[in-house]
């Protein structure tokens, strides 16, 4: 493939400190039936210190460009990936995600036959590396990256009931451009659990009167580490959950600090003043509804965090 014949397709793949996982990856990008589809991939190393860039140069005469990005952050990564990108279409996977067969046609063969769509993204299906708990109910685990909306392709109307997620989501570059990418005041920065990066992402390109698209058919697996199957860390990732919300509140701009500081004061009054939202806060429990409200209930304890802290901005 010459400069003169871009890719239709640039895969993405951000990744730190992964190389154990990596390969995996970047394996089931190489190995996808792609004729017709010409591709490239990008390797996005965020500041690895482990064998990152030696393991993706062993992957020498594939089509596989290494790129560092030493500013730290998953949204710093993923913009310098579509920065890099020379494809119509730029597809990002997960280094602990591997691309199902097919994922790659599927991918453009939805933007290539639905119109006005931006964005295209698919099922993702885990890989338990340990026991599901008892107490995870379906709806909580949404949060481990766990998507799978429709067994038909479908427009996504509303993102607060239904969304892409950036282990498998595809974006047209252009549409990438207008945005500005990914706000990098969102999503994972080092042990920093925030998160919506590619959500805020879909509102903005649904916002300039583009469409979301669920594909099915564009399926990876992603690994869900035994470590992560514990109610501590779903006290963190649904507190962190919340504080993203706040961000992405301040992000759009729409509320003084006044009005934020009332949903601030309201949210937390609903808390304290309503005995069954402070009891699933406050007591331990290993029912799976109970648990689901005691992890919306630390969103709320977030959202106010993340809003009272925007009001000191």
């Amino acid at each position: 493939m010459t400069e003169s014949s871009p890719p239709l397709v640039s895969v993405v793949i951000c990744t730190h400190n992964r190389a154990a996982r990596l390969g995996g990856a970047i394996r089931s990008v190489l190995e996808q039936d792609a004729a017709g589809v010409p591709v490239e991939l990008l390797v996005v190393d965020n500041r690895s210190t482990d064998g990152t860039r030696q393991l993706v140069e062993a992957f020498a005469g594939a089509p596989v460009r290494y790129v560092f990005e030493p500013d730290l952050g998953l949204c710093h990564a993923r913009n310098t990936g579509w920065r890099a990108a020379r494809g119509r279409y730029v597809a990002y996977l997960d280094d602990d995600a591997v691309a199902e067969p097919g994922w790659l046609r599927a991918m453009a063969e939805a933007f290539e036959t639905t119109p006005g769509v931006g964005i295209v993204g698919g099922r993702v299906e885990p890989i338990w590396e340990g026991a599901r708990p008892p107490w995870l109910s379906d709806e909580v685990a949404l949060s481990l990256t766990i998507v799978d909306w429709s067994p038909t392709p479908r427009i996504i109307a509303d993102l607060r009931r239904q969304w892409l997620v950036g282990a498998n989501m595809a974006v047209r570059a252009a549409v990438l451009r207008d945005v500005g990418g990914f706000h990098p005041r969102l999503d994972r920065v080092g042990s920093r659990m925030l998160s919506s990066g590619d959500v805020y992402l879909q509102k903005q390109v649904v916002a300039r009167g583009h469409r979301c698209l669920y594909a099915p058919a564009m399926a990876v697996r992603h690994a869900v580490p035994a470590a992560r199957l514990t109610k501590q860390w779903f006290r963190r990732r649904y507190y962190a959950q919340g504080l993203s919300d706040a961000v992405m509140q301040l992000l759009d701009g729409r509320a003084s600090p006044r009005a934020r500081a009332g949903t601030a004061a309201r949210m937390a009054a609903r808390l304290v003043t309503r005995p069954r939202d402070l009891g699933a806060l406050l007591l331990p429990t290993s029912d799976p509804d109970r648990f689901a409200r005691k992890c919306f209930a630390w969103i709320a304890v977030g959202t106010v965090v993340g809003l009272m802290g925007a009001v000191r901005r």
